[in-house]
């Protein structure tokens, strides 16, 4: 029986059907938005939300058994946790206010794709082992920000009070900068003062206008380079790095399944055996 369920699991078509249920569970999801619909049809999407459920059931019911006497082992694995938390959460007794909860735990059965897809657990695998790397790089794009905000303050506060009057609102001012939405405006504003330069609607803020072209352009045009160009840079370095390592576990991880790392191991111990075989005649050699 273990290794019928065991082939059963590792069978493309179970995967397959696996695969189909979550995008069913997905599109499901999806007819939920469109409260109409639902309510015309609410007893043939139940139903079908409930066939997927118990096909997510199957799933879990047959790697558990695959693993023979040690069924725990099923749980060694962070998605299979995933999986079962899922699956478990919809047994939990939901109703009336908390029925949002219940139609968040259904959207979350869509990311039962990412672990029926090699590539995009991959992809998932790269960005979780970028994590440390691109919190350094994170760190250093907030004291990047910090020092950009205060010279933003003191150099920009007067003539522009709507985007640096303040340090937190110069840094809200600086991620807007960096993803490049309308930043030219922002410098502008400060190239040309407030009264000559975006205040229209709120000229009794523009109380003291001040042009100030070269620095605008400098302190402007060397954060966009820095912040977006650099760092930008650097968090592509990171999770391609990631993503390298990431290939690199998935292929090891086949050559177990298939069985290649075994006979490769099998091949050193041979040659091992035979080097020392070697070193036992010459030293027998060597005493006669």
């Amino acid at each position: 029986m273990v290794k019928l369920f065991k082939s059963i699991a590792d069978a493309k078509w179970f995967q397959n059907f696996v695969t189909f249920a979550i995008i069913v569970a997905g599109i499901l999801v999806g007819m939920a938005t469109y409260p109409e619909f639902s309510a015309r049809h609410e007893g043939i999407l139940e139903l079908l939300n409930a066939i997927v459920l118990v096909v997510f059931i199957i799933e879990i019911v047959v790697k558990i058994i695959a693993e023979g006497k040690k069924p725990w082992l099923y749980f060694t694995d962070a998605w299979n946790i995933f999986d079962f938390i899922i699956v478990a959460a919809a047994f939990l007794p939901f109703g009336g206010s908390s029925i949002a909860i219940l139609r968040l735990l259904r959207l979350l059965r869509v990311l039962k794709l990412i672990k029926a897809l090699p590539k995009l657990q991959m992809l998932v695998g790269a960005l979780l082992k970028s994590i440390p790397s691109m919190g350094y790089v994170s760190i250093l794009l907030l004291l990047l920000f910090y020092i950009y905000a205060v010279a933003g303050v003191f150099f920009f506060a007067e003539n522009d009070p709507i985007h640096f009057s303040d340090l937190q609102t110069s840094m809200l001012s600086l991620f807007r900068v960096v993803t490049l939405e309308d930043w030219t405006d922002i410098m502008y504003i400060n190239m040309y003062g407030c009264e000559n330069y975006g205040y229209d609607g709120n000229m009794d803020l523009c109380t003291s206008s001040i042009p100030n072209a070269a620095g605008s352009v400098t302190f402007f045009v060397s954060f966009v380079l820095i912040g977006t160009m650099i760092f930008l840079n650097l968090f592509i370095g990171v999770i391609m790095n990631g993503m390298d390592e990431a290939k690199a576990e998935m292929a090891l991880k086949d050559k177990i399944d298939s069985g290649e790392m075994k006979t490769n191991v099998d091949d050193l111990e041979r040659k091992l055996e035979e080097m020392r075989e070697l070193l036992i005649l010459y030293k027998m050699q060597n005493k006669d």
